[in-house]
């Protein structure tokens, strides 16, 4: 499976990014796809994922501003990202989760205070 993400780039604090993530490859479901963001120093950190089957899970950090959504047809997930912090300025993984594990190169979010 191969990951694409896009929509990263530089945001004023309080302001939104959508990031997509498309999936190709061999795809089977069951499966989840999520975002995970990175900063440097520290451990990649577990942002929101969204199950074949509409399953939603989000990071304490995130709950209520972030929302992660997902076309099945078009293999896609979203993250809208509102309310934006500068805590909230990393680098965005797409992962995907079927029978192994594939990461998707990372997009960077940066947010000005």
């Amino acid at each position: 499976v191969q990951l694409q993400a896009s929509g990263g780039g530089l945001v004023q604090a309080g302001g939104s990014l959508r990031l997509s993530c498309a999936a190709s490859g061999d795809i089977y479901r069951p499966n989840a796809m999520g975002w995970y963001r990175q900063v440097p120093g520290k451990e990649r950190e577990f942002v929101a994922t969204i199950t074949s089957n509409g399953s939603i899970k989000y990071g304490d950090s995130v709950e209520g501003r972030f929302t992660i959504s997902r076309d099945n047809a078009k293999n896609m997930v979203y993250l809208q990202m509102d309310g934006l912090k500068a805590e909230d300025t990393a680098v965005y993984y797409c992962k995907f989760t079927g029978i192994w594990v594939f990461w998707g190169k990372g997009t960077q979010v940066t947010v000005s205070s």
